[in-house]
């Protein structure tokens, strides 16, 4: 249902870019440059979308990336980069020359729409960013990932702006080793991830909850191979939200990734783009009651270019207030 522009709800940035394209990982890997463009298309075809304000990234600087990444990490990433390689530590994080510049504009997406928000003048964000992130370790690339966007994003807030309390919710259809394993010993950060289980990366049971101080600050909510709607409503009321609202974030970062959906080829799950309109809306609701609306979502999977369109598309559109869920 299409709402009245005077009753909008909130108001929402776009950070995109058409730099993002230049990451190219050859032909037949699913994370391509035509993923954006499906996306661009289907907004096009969007009469509200051409209301949305958009930004667009400078690169990180690297100061940022070492919060969650090594020094010897972010030399190598470049080296191989320039060398001209073809692939970054695993087969599957495939590299060009102009990758570690435009992992570096991934990095700075999620840091512009943190500035924008946390000034004011917007209540959230979209980052339509690749690559994505969350496989990303301190010091190995994983997963068709090189830095870890959305930790980095975790960590700006609360050194730059001076936030204490994160919360990071991951929908991936994969669960984010990288970004757990960043924060599993801290109790400021506070990791939820929905996935496939067991699927790659081989971690994220429900017993992985952190350690040390950090021992509750994780939640993981594995979900069985051909799982649906209704079961990650389920998970949302009885868990995610919940542990959400015990926590009361400053921020929420979402790591959205849309390879959950029923028709994406690299899972084996049944959801639909209804469910991740209902899932936004139920994470507004909890900003809105704890964090004063401030969600930045950055993109993470997707790889059924019509679907990751349709979603995401759909995921704007309750960011923006365009309709409820």
């Amino acid at each position: 249902m299409l709402r009245p522009a005077d009753v909008l709800a909130c108001r929402t940035l776009l950070c995109a870019d058409q730099r993002f394209r230049a990451h190219q990982t050859g032909a037949g890997h699913p994370e391509c440059p035509a993923r954006l463009s499906a996306i661009e298309k289907m907004l096009g075809r969007c009469s509200w979308a051409s209301e949305l304000k958009r930004t667009a990234p400078q690169p990180a600087q690297l100061e940022w990336v070492e919060e969650l990444h090594s020094y010897d990490y972010i030399r190598r990433a470049k080296k191989a980069c320039g060398l001209g390689e073809t692939f970054l530590d695993t087969r599957d994080v495939s590299i060009g020359s102009e990758s570690f510049d435009v992992a570096l504009l991934a990095v700075g997406a999620g840091l512009a729409i943190a500035d924008e928000v946390m000034s004011g003048a917007f209540d959230n964000a979209f980052a339509m960013i690749r690559p994505p992130g969350h496989h990303a370790e301190r010091n190995q690339a994983l997963g068709f990932c090189l830095f870890n966007n959305v930790g980095i994003v975790a960590r700006y807030l609360q050194k730059f702006h001076h936030l204490d309390k994160i919360a990071i919710l991951d929908w991936d259809v994969h669960h984010g080793n990288g970004t757990q394993h960043a924060f599993e010993e801290d109790p400021s950060v506070f990791y939820i991830s929905t996935h496939q289980y067991p699927y790659y990366p081989g971690t994220g049971h429900h017993s992985e909850t952190g350690f040390g101080r950090g021992a509750g600050a994780t939640l993981n909510c594995p979900l069985a191979a051909g799982s649906g709607d209704l079961d990650y409503e389920r998970v949302f009321v009885e868990k995610v939200l919940p542990a959400l609202n015990r926590f009361k974030p400053e921020a929420i970062i979402v790591s959205a990734g849309f390879d959950a959906h029923q028709d994406d080829p690299l899972a084996d799950m049944m959801v639909t783009t209804a469910c991740f309109r209902w899932m936004t809306s139920r994470v507004m609701e909890c900003a809105d009651r704890h964090s004063s609306g401030r969600i930045l979502s950055l993109l993470e999977g997707g790889y059924n270019l019509e679907k990751l369109a349709e979603c995401v598309v759909a995921h704007l559109a309750v960011l923006s207030g365009q309709i409820e869920a």
